[in-house]
């Protein structure tokens, strides 16, 4: 860890801005949140600060305004689910650029008192990384401390701007982080293996890339499998694939440094519906009428054969369309292999994390990533805006 973290700064008496990552999912229609976990992420940097006698204010973006006020992605009801979690109640802060009520709200907060700004997306600075907007949010603490590593691939005001005009350093989840996808990255426990599902290699090509660099084995699920098929000489079924596609998943295959193991089997359909029969193929019968929506049985225990003897373990992308329950066997088996296996195991993306939790399997797994974009990004080898911004050690 190279940057400062929140134990490095002198908190005693003093306000903190607090970037958290509270854009939890919700039902459509009702605003029901349907998982409080990015809620309950920062509680150690929050007991953290309150502990030493900071006044803490949380900011966050949630949804995708546009720089508007929009009344249905209001922060009201993560508010108050944050109030539940945090044992007081969390009060509105308004948003500064637009309203002058934030500074009077934390100018009365005391010692361990906690208050929330409004949806920071609703100013059209933040995602501008304006200058005149991170002033105004800096210009209401004296610390700022950013635990939001979901967001720290984006160089918005919130997560880059502000830290230019306060000391800035890293909470309890950003270092977390931060020293487990570097030890994905850089540590020499072998053998190492990386499971990469997704829609389209171009999607993942940057992450295939670095890992394969990284790993001993890189293995293939996916809506991706299909370019792999092709690069094969097989057939790859009705979906277009780009030709620049096939020529990437045909280099990794012959020219990485790792071993690159694609399915034997795999199930298909003849369209792309929750309701379609599913039916299991060799890669070697695959229609032209159908699609690839799966990975095989024979390929769910090659990829576990595999699975069980690593000693490292990144995966990041389903092995299918797992939100359909005739296309998630393969998931569900890779999630439960990994889950066995007795390694260091990094697992992130939004779905593939959805599994882990919907199987009951997170306390298998050594760290269960809050990314999404930021943690595919780090593992593609990238500098993250939000991470590089922070005061350096």
């Amino acid at each position: 860890m190279t940057k400062k973290t929140v134990r490095d700064l002198d908190i005693g008496g003093k306000t903190c801005l607090l970037r958290v990552d509270f854009n939890v999912p919700t039902e459509p229609g009702t605003g029901r949140i349907l998982d409080d976990s990015r809620i309950r992420a920062p509680l150690p940097t929050i007991h953290h600060l309150q502990s030493n006698g900071a006044r803490i204010v949380l900011c966050s973006h949630f949804g995708r305004p546009k720089g508007k006020v929009v009344e249905e992605l209001r922060m009201t009801a993560i508010r108050e689910r944050a109030s539940d979690w945090f044992g007081a109640e969390v009060i509105d802060a308004g948003l500064p650029g637009q309203d002058p009520e934030p500074a009077k709200v934390i100018a009365g907060l005391e010692p361990g008192d906690i208050a929330m700004l409004e949806n920071l997306r609703f100013e059209p600075g933040e995602e501008a990384n304006d200058g005149k907007f991170a002033e105004a949010l800096a210009s209401l603490a004296d610390i700022y401390v950013n635990d939001a590593f979901g967001a720290a691939h984006r160089a918005h005001g919130s997560t880059v701007g502000v830290a230019e005009h306060l000391p800035a350093a890293a909470g309890y989840l950003m270092e977390q982080e931060l020293k487990m996808l570097t030890r994905a990255l850089e540590s020499d426990e072998r053998p190492g293996v990386a499971l990469i599902g997704g829609a389209k290699v171009s999607d993942k090509i940057q992450v295939l890339e670095n890992l394969s660099r990284r790993v001993d084995t890189v293995i293939v699920g996916g809506g991706m499998v299909a370019a792999f098929l092709k690069a094969q000489g097989y057939r790859s079924g009705k979906a277009e694939i780009p030709d620049e596609e096939v020529h990437t998943a045909g280099e990794l295959l012959f020219s990485s440094e790792a071993k690159v193991i694609t399915p034997s089997d795999v199930v298909v359909a003849r369209e792309f519906s929750e309701q379609a029969t599913p039916m299991i193929m060799s890669v070697t019968e695959v229609p032209d009428d159908c699609l690839v929506l799966d990975i095989g049985p024979e390929t769910r225990k090659a990829y576990g054969d595999e699975i069980i003897g690593a000693k490292k373990i990144i995966w990041n992308g389903p092995m299918g369309v797992v939100e359909w329950p005739s296309f998630a066997d393969g998931t569900y088996a890779v999630a439960r292999a990994i889950a066995a296996a007795d390694a260091f195991k990094v697992v992130g993306g939004g779905s593939t994390v959805s599994v882990i939790e919907e199987l009951d399997l997170r306390s298998e797994i050594t760290h269960v990533s809050t990314g999404g974009g930021a943690s595919l990004e780090f593992l593609e080898g990238k500098e993250l805006p939000g991470v590089a911004a922070l005061d350096d050690a």
